[in-house]
């Protein structure tokens, strides 16, 4: 069985599996991300009012 690799879209920084991100619909990603942030309530969180985040979900805190 095949393990998928986690990617980075590159517009939005949200960590998926798959053909596409499914924030912004991005085809382009990266494997090669520095660490992640998981957002739960974006509206309260001073990390995602600073990465400019609007929805919760797994961030890449860095695409490379």
């Amino acid at each position: 069985m095949k393990k998928n690799k986690m990617k980075a879209c590159k517009i939005c920084n949200r960590l998926y599996e798959g053909e596409k991100c499914p924030e912004c619909g991005s085809a382009e990603a990266s494997e090669s991300f520095k660490g992640k942030v998981i957002i739960l309530k974006p509206e309260e969180s001073e990390i995602a009012q600073k990465m400019k985040l609007k929805k919760k979900g797994v961030y890449a805190i860095k695409t490379k």
